[in-house]
């Protein structure tokens, strides 16, 4: 990992533009600055997932659970497990037969999620992999007559890029059997100010977040970052659809990375590409899973129709 992640801080650095990638964001620090994130009143994509699973959660057991097969719920990106929790405790409430797979780069997050888990809900089948989702996914794999149940939620799926969302998509289909399933969570497009505002917080919160990746930097790879010297500038654009966030030098500056034995120079004003998130339309989902080699199964909206968890499974 610390070896991935310095090729990655000196691939981005050497870019034109510049960008660091938002998975690094979530070291020790990281994890507790996007929990605070998450309870923010402008944070408002947490709530929503939230609220779809704790009233439909029988709706998703009755197809987790289809032809009375037994399912491995295997989550991308876990965290906190916050909003997963909710379906958890339903599904062993009903005496479902089953088991839960998180999968996060985070180690330390992991570590948190299997103590929290492991206290209440001591009768839960757990199993934590940490690393890279494809990396490890080949260690979650389910017997033959159990059904994988893929989450991916808070949508993560934003986060990439049209083309590398169909590639990252078509790459899960090809590990799956035609009886699994994908929970895909997306944020939907809507009042381009209450888009605006969940990425630029009164508290600063978000602005923190972005910056402990600099932070991380130093710590890691011996940086010089001077924290005081950049700013965080977020942007929405509602023909796009796109959320993006960027660290900006705010003065002409040459920060030194020890242990990739190299100096980068910043302008002054000069941005870094930290994090894209793309809000999607209904239609525009139903493309992405025909390009992807899935069809739609259901769609579970929050009350506003802010936010969808769409259920998939593998084209015919």
């Amino acid at each position: 990992m610390d070896d991935q992640f310095a090729r990655d801080i000196m691939h981005g650095l050497s870019s034109t533009p510049k960008y660091l990638s938002s998975k690094y964001f979530y070291d020790k620090q990281g994890d507790l600055l996007f929990q605070k994130i998450m309870n923010l009143e402008e944070y408002y994509l947490t709530r929503c997932e939230y609220e779809i699973f704790q009233n439909q959660k029988d709706q998703l057991l009755q197809q987790f659970s289809k032809d009375t097969c037994p399912f491995d719920l295997i989550e991308f990106g876990a965290g906190d497990g916050k909003k997963t929790k909710v379906l958890l405790e339903y599904f062993l409430q009903q005496g479902a037969d089953f088991s839960y797979k998180p999968i996060d780069i985070s180690r330390n997050a992991l570590e948190l999620l299997a103590k929290d888990l492991r206290k209440s809900l001591p009768g839960l089948d757990l199993e934590t992999l940490q690393g890279e989702y494809f990396d490890v996914l080949s260690h979650a794999k389910s017997e033959p007559n159990r059904r994988k149940v893929v989450l991916f939620l808070g949508s993560n799926i934003g986060n990439f890029l049209k083309p590398v969302a169909v590639k990252f998509l078509s790459q899960l289909a090809n590990s799956l059997s035609q009886k699994d399933l994908l929970l895909i969570g997306v944020d939907l497009v809507k009042d381009p100010k209450t888009i605006a505002r969940a990425y630029n917080d009164s508290q600063g919160i978000t602005r923190e977040f972005n910056l402990n990746l600099l932070t991380r930097i130093n710590r890691d790879l011996g940086a010089d970052f001077d924290l005081d010297n950049f700013d965080h500038f977020p942007i929405y654009n509602p023909i796009t659809g796109t959320a993006r966030s960027f660290l900006i030098s705010r003065a002409k500056q040459t920060v030194s990375i020890e242990r990739l034995n190299a100096s980068f120079h910043f302008e002054a004003w000069e941005p870094v590409h930290t994090e894209y998130s793309h809000k999607y339309r209904i239609d525009e989902l139903a493309g992405l899973a025909d390009e992807s080699g899935f069809k739609v199964v259901n769609n579970y909206f929050d009350s506003k129709m802010n936010f969808v968890d769409c259920l998939w499974q593998l084209d015919d």
